[in-house]
């Protein structure tokens, strides 16, 4: 190893001269995708308001959602069969055609297909971001650009509600996808002068369990095509369809050769196995978020930019908890990871009561309240998250150090479009759609904060049992 690879790397030496193009071209992908998030959340009560569509609202995060699953599994082969540049560049024409026809949706449906068609290309860059640093950087700057583009979610933190805000409250909804053309051609072009056109010499081609991939896709769709249909014997078989594709996806990954989770990830009597429960209960906790701006906005009357920054103080106390608490003793450690899905059970709680509810408070006071409980939600879970991440990637079996890595993200996912297809049939079964307006969104907002609160509360079982170990 020569001896700049021994040498400490800087911000200075990942942000100038040409490293600073190069960071751009990496990070520009992701903070697309991360942003979108944010905007399209914030906009989609104004999305409803003119193309219709209530009852399909979980849906915009659910197709989004399992597209990135299905687009970040297909990036190795991608990079297989293209340079990093073209790679790169086809995903973001992906990316951008379906931004083009979000924009341009005459009807939900139209919109959720261009959704679907933004997952993917949105799952390919999110990959493809961490998984060219090191063909694009020397081996020292490594660690400084994978903090680099993780940063890029607490930007979008940032700038996504504000740019949906904007956009909705002048309505002008759909300003929000067209403006993301020229940024993407701006992007693509950064990308074509920066990144290389010539294959990685040697590269082993990787199998990805394509199968199982699709499977759990499916699982999950399942469980939100439940929430469509009135009759309770559907919305049930619709579940039982979901869960009992995700139970024969564990089955058959326990003795498949080409596996997508680690040994022991399926077990309860395993430490990994009550590793991975507690992200995705966690996980299934946080998407209540999809729903906050609608219920701010239809409940109390908060204009679009307000509603879209209170949402994003739930995603801004889990940015603030990881990084105060990420450096802690271990001891300090384990107090933190059983401690937080305490705090998530009680925000949720407290967010069940004060959501639905029309106090005679000044809204200033009655906003602080709402936002200081879902920055609650969220720092419940960024107090033990980079702990229960250290954990499992400790946790791993010999040998599957490397899939254990990449499987948390898989499981994140897979938790978020779980949580967001349950999240839409327990608002529709409340009433969001029937009888609709300010008598439905008070009945969902109070029955969706209520049975969601029950999987940060079961995580709080779990963690007492490996958070000593």
């Amino acid at each position: 190893m020569n001896s700049t690879c021994n040498t400490a790397a800087s911000w200075g030496d990942l942000l100038s001269s040409r490293n600073a193009l190069r960071s751009i071209a990496l990070t520009g992908g992701v903070a697309l995708h991360a942003i979108n998030v944010h905007i399209v959340t914030t906009i989609l009560p104004s999305v409803v308001r003119e193309i219709g569509g209530l009852e399909y609202y979980a849906w915009n995060t659910t197709l989004f959602v399992v597209a990135s699953i299905l687009g970040s599994a297909l990036t190795a082969r991608l990079l297989d069969a293209l340079t990093p540049r073209m790679a790169y560049l086809s995903a973001l024409a992906i990316f951008t055609f379906g931004a083009a026809s979000c924009a341009a949706a005459p009807t939900m449906i139209w919109m959720l297909l261009g959704r679907s068609v933004q997952g993917l290309g949105g799952g390919m860059l999110a990959a493809l971001s961490y998984a060219l640093i090191h063909v694009v950087f020397e081996q020292r700057l490594w660690a400084r650009a994978v903090a680099l583009v993780s940063g890029m979610w607490g930007v979008a933190t940032l700038f996504g509600p504000a740019v949906g805000g904007l956009f909705a409250e002048s309505g002008n909804w759909r300003l929000a996808f067209w403006i993301l053309l020229p940024i993407s051609a701006v992007q693509a072009l950064i990308v074509a002068t920066q990144l290389t056109n010539h294959k990685a010499k040697g590269r082993e081609a990787i199998r990805v369990p394509m199968g199982k991939i699709l499977l759990l896709a499916t699982s999950a769709l399942a469980i939100a095509a439940a929430a469509l249909v009135p009759q309770t014997i559907w919305k049930v078989a619709g579940v039982a369809v979901g869960l009992a594709l995700g139970i024969a996806v564990a089955r058959l990954d326990s003795r498949s050769r080409v596996r997508l989770l680690p040994t022991g990830s399926y077990s309860l009597h395993s430490q990994l196995g009550k590793i991975f429960a507690c992200v995705c209960l966690l996980t299934i906790g946080t998407t209540t978020e999809i729903f906050v701006p609608y219920f701010l906005q239809v409940i109390h009357g908060h204009p679009p930019l307000v509603a879209g920054y209170m949402t994003a103080a739930m995603a801004a106390g889990w940015s603030v908890a990881s990084v105060v608490g990420s450096g802690r003793s271990d001891m300090a450690a384990s107090r933190m990871v059983r401690t937080g899905p305490l705090v998530m059970t009680l925000s949720l709680g407290l967010l069940a009561l004060i959501l639905p509810a029309t106090w005679q408070l000044p809204m200033l006071a009655e906003s602080l309240l709402i936002t200081l409980a879902l920055a609650g939600a969220g720092l419940g879970v960024g107090l033990g998250w980079p702990h229960l991440l250290t954990r499992a990637l400790k946790s791993a079996p010999t040998g599957e150090e490397n899939l254990a890595s990449a499987s948390i993200t898989t499981v994140q996912l897979y938790a978020m479009a779980i949580g967001a297809a349950m999240a839409g049939l327990a608002v529709n079964a409340a009433g969001l759609s029937q009888p609709g307006g300010m008598e439905g969104a008070q009945h969902a907002a109070s029955y969706l904060f209520a049975t969601f609160a029950l999987a940060p509360a079961l995580a709080i079982f779990l963690a007492r049992g490996f958070a000593r170990t």
